[in-house]
């Protein structure tokens, strides 16, 4: 990308981050800059399809649009629902950066179908929503896994060959966890309702996914020097135990 299209962009972001905060959708934009920046590193959305699963009232989907993506999808089914406020703030976003291509779509991943495919598919803090039973016992039940991988299986038919899947979500072993405390930075986490990445790649992997990488996402308020110590699996143990997980469709 060449310095002035990196610098549009930049200042693409300051205008939406400044409408999130207007909006009063984020409380800090100092803190949610570093954030987005460091979660999409390495991620090119320029003339991209975008599919965010789960992606509520479409914080990410509109980024993805600002920095880029020609089409966003944003697949949230509580949009359905008349009382969630969903669709509300959606379009109260969309007013606010208008001309953005993304559309919001109320429903599941597996009744949506797509036949042209899209090049980053992202699901952020959704993996586990897809069945929160089938993944509490995902790890000793046979057909909590089965479950799994046929969501995962047509979760592949909505990817290009080489596109990105980008998996977001807490682990399930954190320090807190483990006395059985509430975590203050992540107070209402139900830990034993997520799974760890490993987990994850794996069954993505038998599904035709490849080339899977962790990240561990740290704390941002502190500057760049803390968020480099804290971006590893030890620290994050202590903090949210939240990862990235990257993935490669064959």
């Amino acid at each position: 990308m060449n310095p002035a299209t990196e610098n549009d962009r930049a200042r693409a972001v300051d205008r939406y981050l400044r409408a999130l905060h207007g909006l009063g959708v984020i409380s800090d934009e100092r803190t949610a800059r570093p954030f987005l920046a460091d979660f999409f590193r390495n991620v090119d959305f320029t003339g991209r399809r975008v599919l965010d699963i789960g992606g509520g009232e479409g914080i990410y989907s509109f980024y993805a649009a600002v920095m880029g993506a020609r089409e966003v999808v944003c697949l949230e089914p509580e949009a359905a629902g008349s009382t969630s406020g969903v669709t509300q703030l959606f379009e109260r976003i969309g007013k606010a950066v208008p001309g953005q291509p993304v559309r919001l779509d109320p429903r599941t991943l597996e009744q949506y179908h797509d036949a042209e495919g899209f090049d980053i598919i992202l699901m952020n803090a959704s993996v586990n929503h897809i069945d929160e039973d089938a993944c509490v016992h995902l790890l000793e039940d046979p057909k909590a896994r089965e479950t799994f991988r046929k969501v995962f299986l047509h979760l592949g038919t909505l990817a290009r060959p080489g596109s990105q899947l980008i998996v977001a979500d807490c682990t399930r072993h954190n320090f807190f966890a483990l006395l059985r405390l509430r975590n203050p930075l992540n107070p209402n986490i139900e830990w034993h309702k997520h799974q760890a990445p490993e987990v994850w790649a794996a069954l993505l992997q038998e599904v035709g996914f490849r080339n899977p990488q962790v990240a561990w996402l740290s704390l941002y308020r502190f500057g760049k020097v803390v968020q480099a110590l804290l971006a590893n699996k030890a620290a994050a143990y202590f903090l949210k135990s939240f990862f990235r997980l990257d993935l490669q469709k064959a």
